[in-house]
């Protein structure tokens, strides 16, 4: 349908900015890293981490295809000492634009405990029911420590 009023005769008020979410890889998926277990996950994570993981709460997220090859990783929120905000909405937006079918949550705790806290499980099973949802297994949820080790939902049964 041809729009008939020119741009430069929209009122103000009823111009409305434009919202786009791209995904885009720059390399063939046989080049991505792939995952098979909470260990593979864990490198992952780990080697593309900010060097300050010891300093502050930060969520981050893989995206799987089918194949387990990640296509892309998220930087959900990063937060303080004791905590950052992981909003699932920005979580499963992102997913279902990039055509993940699969997903890891990962994040760090500062104090170097991997224990999950009452809010990681909620959160966890949070995730989990969404995806479920939607299609997007939650595969796993890694708690790394800042120097080494890590929990992982999936190994301990928690999923």
């Amino acid at each position: 349908m041809k729009n008939l009023i020119g741009a430069s005769q929209i009122p103000p008020l009823l111009q409305v900015a434009e919202v786009k979410v791209i995904y885009q890889s720059n390399f063939p998926f046989v080049h991505h890293p792939s995952v098979y277990s909470s260990s593979d996950a864990e490198k992952i994570f780990r080697i593309n981490w900010g060097d300050d993981i010891e300093l502050v709460e930060e969520f981050n997220v893989l995206f799987l295809n089918r194949a387990n090859y990640v296509m892309g990783i998220l930087r959900l929120s990063r937060g303080g000492l004791a905590g950052t905000v992981a909003d699932p909405r920005i979580l499963f937006a992102t997913a279902l634009k990039g055509l993940a079918v699969g997903i890891i949550a990962g994040h760090n705790h500062p104090s170097g405990s991997i224990k999950p806290s009452s809010q990681d499980i909620e959160l966890t099973k949070k995730l989990k029911e969404i995806g479920r949802f939607h299609e997007i297994t939650l595969i796993d949820h890694l708690i790394l420590s800042p120097r080494s080790g890590f929990y992982s939902f999936a190994d301990e049964g928690m999923l």
